[in-house]
């Protein structure tokens, strides 16, 4: 049989006469498909993206349902307890109303807890976007272009040498006021303490994404495209970013893990958002005068931290796992 009829019967998927049905190519599976199935396999990671999106929508979801103001002071009915306390308290003074208890003004704790997480999440999450986008834009510049890297790196560190949290309370201290001034109590402290936050938590992550970086730009596919005169704006956006997806993903994780907590600290040392406007921390601050008598408020606001913040650990780790090539698919 010559090249032709071979190149013929190919062509017409006959062998000896006998049409042979194609053999259907495999479906291509999804990159982000493997990565949710390692993910599953992290039973932890799995948990904690649970309880996450469960903390999400009782934040975000609850006060719809349960609309009580969670500033309306209520003094008849002040220093109610939880439901569970009339277990081991038979004198516990308790409310189906109240299925949280209230403070000693007579605030209710689950509006407030869903108030203040609201607001918590939502420092968390803004400020570590801010700090994802500095480190990434940094770490990028520094593992891209030799030139500048030793100036980004050392700048790098000199933050990184700085502490966290004094500076935080210089920045607070300074700033609130006029701040609190130009944009609102609300907003103004908003403004200041995702930017304090964002602006003192993206040095881990400049320092992963230019090692990675500094690796990939030293791969075949990317001096394959430099040798065309791929121009460097196009060269990171096109081949360098999404080979650092992994990392930075990981890093937005802890990030946000970091940035609940160091809220929730200004908040507990008072310099956080206003009394009238509830944060987990606040609300933690709050209940400390009164633990002994009623532990629950602490408990709950400090449950709510702990949790949140370890279901957030837990989805970094199942994500390190799922988006590394090495440990995806065994």
């Amino acid at each position: 049989m010559t090249d032709r009829d071979i190149h013929a019967s190919a062509d017409n998927l006959e062998i000896a006469g006998n049409p042979v049905a194609p053999v259907p190519a495999e479906s291509a599976r999804s990159q982000w498909r493997d990565v949710w199935d390692q993910f599953k396999t992290h039973k932890g990671a799995v948990l904690g993206l649970f309880f996450l999106t469960f903390i999400t929508l009782f934040c975000i979801a609850g006060p719809w349902i349960w609309s009580i103001d969670p500033g309306a002071l209520d003094v008849r009915n002040k220093d109610v307890r939880p439901i569970y306390t009339a277990i081991w308290d038979g004198n516990a003074k308790v409310s189906w109303a109240r299925p949280m208890g209230t403070d000693n003004l007579g605030r209710d704790l689950m509006a407030n807890l869903m108030q203040g997480g609201r607001i918590s999440l939502a420092v968390g999450w803004t400020a570590m976007i801010l700090a994802i986008l500095i480190g990434t834009l940094i770490g990028v510049l520094a593992g891209y272009f030799r030139a500048i890297d030793g100036l980004l790196m050392r700048f790098t560190d000199l933050v990184l040498a700085l502490p966290l949290l004094p500076l935080l309370l210089v920045m607070m201290l300074l700033f609130r006021d006029p701040l609190r001034a130009s944009f609102g109590p609300e907003q103004g402290i908003f403004i200041l303490v995702v930017t304090g936050i964002g602006i003192t938590s993206w040095m881990q992550t400049a320092r992963i994404v230019r090692g990675d970086v500094m690796a990939i730009k030293e791969r075949e596919f990317v001096l394959a495209a430099r040798s065309i005169g791929t121009p460097a704006r196009r060269m990171i956006t096109r081949h360098i970013l999404p080979n650092v997806l992994s990392p930075i993903m990981v890093s937005a994780t802890l990030g946000l893990a970091v940035a609940i907590i160091t809220e929730s600290a200004l908040s507990f040392l008072g310099l956080g958002f206003p009394s009238d406007f509830p944060t987990w921390g606040k609300i933690l601050n709050d209940s400390v005068p009164r633990m002994t008598s009623f532990p629950e408020r602490v408990v709950l606001p400090g449950m709510a931290i702990s949790l949140t913040v370890l279901s957030v650990n837990y989805i970094g780790d199942g994500l390190r796992d799922a988006l590394d090539p090495r440990i995806r698919g065994m």
